[in-house]
């Protein structure tokens, strides 16, 4: 019987001893007594989630003594819940979150975990990724998100219909506007838009005010502390956007067409062009393979604004500040965003990935690498209107942008109420 207790405290010795070996993130953990991160992200769709359950399942395989409680929530009810949970007490430890000012709104208040130790004290971590896609995370000069994809907009067009007109790819918008023009005198429907949901007219207000707006003042404006909003610039740019529609260059009832019904109307053929992300691509090419092309937003002769801009911007995950277990939740975001993952990204799900290589010919369709190509060359990102400005802001437009498209409200009257709210936000953020 002694012999037998003496082994058993031997094998219990070396199996501490192990499991303080095992045991790298900095948090004294074994697996009798593992860890818990929760990890909340907005793809619960079924052609999504398998890839994160097999990520997840990778992870704690290789990290036993570390459980990934995982939920996922639909991307039009994620900004409500993020909301409410970084405010309240059941904090995830790792939560998704667009870049620009909705991250920073996190970061004013305090919920977002500073970042940038992790990544200078990692250079290689740090130099795995394309750096226009960690700025738009930044705040202060400090960074407080790591990206996972890297998303684009684009002109998608049917080759078919453009052949059938001799039509080339537009580079400037005189050049775009005699595009459609070419295509309703045909008969065509130039554009199809579904903006039931009206952040898909955002994304198009998102490049114009870009490229119609000198920086300088745009990035003054979306700055809550100093915003504005009385540069006639803006105003132009919802002139633009209105002008598609007087024009009827979109397809009837855009604003009871959601984004999908558009898109699959434009997939049977019904319109020669909609503008889609670079993630929908792969959508694309399965319904109508071989047969379209792709082009940025025109260029604007008159516009001040940096005409090499691309309207998009990465999203990915921001750490909580409340959380327990920093360095676990660094560890799984590294693992989420290696090489290894990431190639998995782009080939199983055909998403643009931030992480340097990973989106090849090999490992993504073709016309995905090249629009990550693409932006990779641009000066910079036009970031979602909707979620790069002040939420306030971002309401006015959002609940305005339809009264624009069906001519209830006028760019003068839209503007009159986002520079009154833009005073709102301003004193606040004073305050």
């Amino acid at each position: 019987m002694k012999s037998t207790r003496i082994l058993l405290l031997a094998c219990l010795s070396l199996l501490l001893v192990v499991a303080g070996c095992s045991n790298t993130s900095g948090s004294k953990a074994t697996e009798s007594d593992s860890i818990e991160i929760k990890f909340l992200h907005k793809w619960p769709q079924p052609e999504f989630s398998p890839y994160f359950d097999e990520i997840v399942k990778e992870f704690e395989d290789q990290n036993p003594t570390i459980k990934v409680k995982m939920e996922a929530v639909a991307d039009e009810p994620m900004k409500d819940k993020l909301r409410v949970i970084m405010g309240g007490g059941d904090v995830p430890d790792i939560a998704f979150s667009w870049s620009g000012e909705f991250a920073r709104m996190f970061v004013r208040s305090g919920a977002a975990l500073d970042l940038t130790k992790y990544l200078e004290e990692d250079p290689e971590w740090k130099d795995s990724f394309i750096q226009a896609s960690l700025q738009p995370f930044e705040s202060d000069g400090k960074n407080y998100g790591i990206p996972l994809r890297f998303n684009g907009k684009f002109f998608v067009y049917s080759k078919e219909v453009f052949d059938r007109y001799n039509l080339a790819e537009p580079t400037t918008w005189d050049e775009f506007l005699v595009v459609l023009e070419t295509l309703k005198t045909g008969g065509e429907v130039p554009i199809m838009l579904g903006n039931a949901s009206p952040w898909a007219s955002i994304h198009y207000l998102t490049g114009l005010n870009q490229k119609i707006v000198e920086d300088e003042v745009l990035r003054k404006d979306y700055n809550p502390k100093s915003g504005e909003f009385t540069d006639s610039g803006y105003i132009k740019a919802l002139e633009y956007l209105k002008e598609l529609a007087d024009n009827q260059y979109f397809n009837k009832n855009v604003n009871s067409s959601s984004h999908d019904m558009a898109s699959q109307q434009f997939l049977v053929g019904t319109g020669a062009m909609m503008y889609f992300e670079l993630e929908e691509f792969p959508m694309i090419e399965e319904n109508i393979p071989g047969n379209w092309g792709f082009f940025k937003m025109p260029d604007i002769k008159e516009g001040k604004g940096n005409q090499n801009y691309i309207t998009g911007a990465p999203d990915g995950f921001i750490v909580s500040s409340k959380t327990k277990h920093p360095e676990e939740a660094i560890k799984f975001l590294k693992f989420l965003t290696s090489k290894e993952s990431a190639e998995k990204l782009s080939e199983q799900l055909g998403w643009p990935s931030p992480i340097i290589g990973a989106t090849n010919k090999d490992t993504a369709l073709e016309e995905v690498a090249n629009g990550v190509e693409t932006l990779k060359d641009a000066e910079g990102m036009a970031e979602w209107l909707d979620t790069d400005v002040h939420a306030k802001i971002a309401d006015v437009y959002l609940s305005n942008i339809q009264l624009l498209l069906d001519g209830t409200k006028s760019p003068e009257e839209i503007m009159k109420e986002v520079q009154a709210v833009a005073k709102e936000v301003q004193s606040e953020a004073k305050s």
